[in-house]
């Protein structure tokens, strides 16, 4: 990749995060705000993400060594900064989040560097339903089309791709309707099918007597029921990527957890524990709002607009000699 290429692509990342930010922020009503990049252990507010990750840790001289981890996302300081702001329902805030995560396996999807948007918006205690969510989803999804046409309007050779709408449904109808294959056989064949579907109840156990894939208990709600049978007030955006003929996640979003909801969810995962943590002791004591929120992976929706093969072509991040010439043989330079 000479000086050329590289300065159009990194000019094409901007137009697409700007974009995209824009959109969303009129869409759901956001204002944007700071954010931190590390979070004091013991807290509770840091992501736990499917409970095994490792979080980067260090000590902090000024708090006599008290640690702090550099986050996994904001999913839960978001509602204690809501909190604070006092924003009332309709309104909400995104961020510009970037976090270290070292377990990640590398991937064409995957890097140790992670950064995506992550956004959060106060709602009534009646709003916490799936219309709610749907509206959500359907937001995202709207400014990502709108995001694609205007790449597609600066640079007419990259195809637009996402269908007019997505496709809404429960990870437990996505097990009655692929029998015998892997969740992310499923997530695949699904992906594929519709070109963009919104999978929702990620956490809960299914009829199989698994999840769809782990979520942390504190944040999104993925064991109450809903209006449609099922469980989750949660899910993921995933959207068929062409290039690599793949699904590609953008998204993980949901109605966070009441008091009742964090309360199971704990149970279910054996983590009552944490009800004495900070965080949870606030939304325990009712202080904090009710919310709907995610994040929205930056780079993958880079990748994805801009139809490239690998994260590392929309990031600089840690690779490896291996992944460098494995990639290089392919015509594909990592930043």
């Amino acid at each position: 990749m000479n000086y050329s290429q590289i300065l159009e692509t990194e000019e094409a990342i901007s137009l697409v995060k700007e974009s995209f930010q824009k959109h969303l922020s009129a869409k759901l009503n956001l204002a944007g705000v700071s954010s931190p990049i590390a979070v004091l252990e013991g807290t509770g507010i840091n992501d736990d993400l499917n409970g095994v990750e490792r979080p980067v840790s260090f000590p902090v001289k000024a708090l006599r060594e008290q640690r702090a981890q550099v986050v996994h996302s904001l999913a839960k300081w978001k509602r204690i900064r809501l909190m604070q702001m006092g924003i009332e329902p309709g309104r909400g805030i995104l961020t510009d989040m970037r976090a270290l995560r070292p377990d990640e396996e590398y991937t064409n999807l995957h890097s140790v560097y992670v950064d995506q948007w992550d956004w959060e918006q106060c709602i009534e205690e009646n709003e916490r339903t799936l219309v709610k969510l749907k509206d959500a989803v359907a937001k995202v999804y709207g400014s990502l089309k709108e995001t694609e046409t205007d790449v597609s309007e600066r640079y007419p050779w990259i195809e637009r791709v996402l269908p007019e709408e997505i496709r809404f449904i429960h990870s437990e109808e996505l097990l009655r309707r692929y029998p015998g294959l892997t969740a992310k056989e499923r997530e695949s064949e699904a992906a594929k099918e519709f070109g963009a579907v919104f999978l929702a109840g990620i956490g809960g156990e299914l009829s199989d007597g698994k999840p769809h894939d782990g979520r942390a208990p504190d944040y999104d709600d993925w064991s109450s029921a809903n209006e449609d049978g099922y469980y989750g007030l949660n899910g993921d955006i995933i959207v068929w990527h062409p290039v690599l003929e793949c699904p590609l996640e953008l998204s993980s979003m949901g109605v966070r957890v009441d008091s009742d909801a964090l309360i199971r969810q704990l149970k279910i995962m054996g983590c009552q524990k944490r009800s004495s943590l900070l965080y949870h002791k606030l939304l325990l004591e009712g202080r904090l709002p009710q919310t709907i929120g995610g994040g929205i992976g930056q780079s993958r929706v880079c990748m994805f607009m801009l139809k490239k093969r690998h994260i590392g072509e929309v990031q600089v991040g840690i690779w490896s000699d291996e992944q460098r010439q494995n990639m290089s043989v392919k015509g594909v330079e990592l930043l």
